[in-house]
């Protein structure tokens, strides 16, 4: 079963780009893909291992993944389901938080081969603004961004141009993976899917490539609660900032219908040993089968 299939079967799919020519590409040999995580903590919280999930699952298919720290992108912000401009940080806050992140991020993935984690300042950082503005600033029209949702919601709140520029630098992260490692599709949460189609249309129009993208659902449980969040704040992957036992606990008292979607997205279970749990936990879910799987 090719990742394409294994996405489908567990509900990974949101949208995608180009789905028949996506389809031949990948059957016909190789590819590199990405996602992008913006070091704006010390750690990870739960709502990462949707990404991660989907790297693990490419990579376990014999696909190159590239996890892509923001080092650069973190340093302005992304506007993306947020109602106000996030707290600035420091280049040494970021890569303090890189550095505690990658630890996190090898208990999923494998970066002993060609998969990477690589970390966009190092082509963002040294960024000529003029040469910029020329050369991909030319590509986006002003119009066309101000339709997406990301920027539709925050004009009501406001919106600083700083962060405006952030869906240059995502479609720009993409052209230069795809010019230094080959990588033709990007990954990552509905929420993203305006920047990331921004960058397959950058890369056809500097370099006549073609590139793809997937964005798998953004997860809301089922009494209409966000998910990854308590009362206490976020669900984090670091024990000291959420213990062990209230970790458990988080998905030990998720609801059954949750838990049924939950089981198919964050582990490598495969359909049958999932639909046997199920069935199982159906004939007495009292005892909380799915939950402690």
């Amino acid at each position: 079963m090719s990742f394409l299939e294994t996405f489908e079967e567990r509900s990974f799919f949101k949208q995608t780009t180009h789905p028949e020519e996506l389809k031949k590409r990948v059957e016909s040999g190789r590819i590199c893909a990405y996602i992008g995580f913006d070091p704006t903590a010390d750690s990870l919280h739960v709502g990462h291992l949707i990404p991660l999930m989907g790297l693990a699952h490419l990579q376990r298919d014999g696909q190159r993944v590239i996890a892509l720290m923001g080092g650069g992108t973190a340093m302005i912000g992304d506007p993306s389901g947020k109602t106000e401009m996030r707290k600035m940080l420091t280049e040494k806050q970021l890569e303090d938080n890189v550095k505690k992140i990658k630890p996190q991020m090898e208990r999923f993935l494998d970066f002993s081969g060609d998969s990477e984690l690589i970390n966009n300042s190092e082509w963002l950082r040294n960024l000529n603004y003029i040469d910029f503005l020329r050369d991909i600033g030319r590509h986006f029209s002003v119009n066309r961004m101000l339709s997406f949702e990301t920027y539709k919601v925050r004009l009501e709140t406001g919106l600083s141009f700083l962060e405006f520029n952030y869906q240059l630098l995502q479609a720009y992260d993409f052209l230069e993976l795809r010019r230094r490692y080959g990588c033709v599709l990007q990954m990552g949460g509905s929420d993203q899917w305006g920047n990331i189609v921004t960058g397959t249309e950058l890369i056809r129009r500097m370099d006549g490539g073609t590139a793809f993208a997937i964005t798998s659902p953004l997860i809301q449980k089922a009494d209409g609660s966000k998910f990854g969040k308590t009362e206490a704040g976020n669900v984090w992957l670091d024990p000291k900032k959420t213990s062990p036992y209230k970790f458990y606990q988080y998905w030990i008292n998720s609801s059954d219908e949750d838990a049924k979607t939950y089981i198919k997205i964050f582990t490598l279970k495969s359909k049958e040993e999932i639909e046997k749990i199920i069935k199982e936990h159906d004939v007495n879910p009292s005892l909380r089968v799915l939950q402690k799987e």
